[in-house]
């Protein structure tokens, strides 16, 4: 059975900084894609932003959003099967509830990035952890 656990959330000051970390277990994380979604209050789960991806092997690069990118960096701890996400700068709008999500990579592969990820991408999510940025 597939469970990932998010945390290292918080409440923060504008520019501040927060790192979460989700552990899986079930899966072998450098077997899959890994991705990082938010949801942002008054949102519904179908309107989850993925912001952020790291493949499973080393040929590609992480993605990042328009959004994160420059503020955001996402990795990974093959032994301790664990994802993290630190995240630098951050802003009011960054408030949100952090998932972590995983699967096999194909149907991104597949499609591509172009238009970013979708929750259908992902079979396995974690429950959860809240940010919330003050200014």
């Amino acid at each position: 059975q597939v469970q990932m656990a998010e945390s290292g959330g918080g409440s923060v000051q504008a520019g501040g900084s927060l790192r979460l970390s989700c552990a899986a277990s079930g899966l072998s994380a450098s077997s899959y894609c890994m991705a990082w979604f938010r949801q942002a209050p008054g949102k519904e789960r179908e309107e989850r932003e993925g912001f952020s991806l790291l493949y499973s092997g080393v040929e590609e690069s992480p993605w990042y959003a328009d959004s994160v990118k420059g503020r955001f960096t996402i990795s990974q701890d093959n032994a301790k099967n664990t994802l993290y996400l630190q995240m630098n700068n951050l802003k009011p709008e960054d408030t949100a509830m952090y998932y972590c999500a995983a699967d096999f990579c194909d149907r991104i592969r597949f499609r591509g990035l172009k238009y970013g990820m979708r929750i259908t991408d992902f079979a396995h999510w974690g429950q959860g952890t809240q940010v919330t940025v003050s200014s």
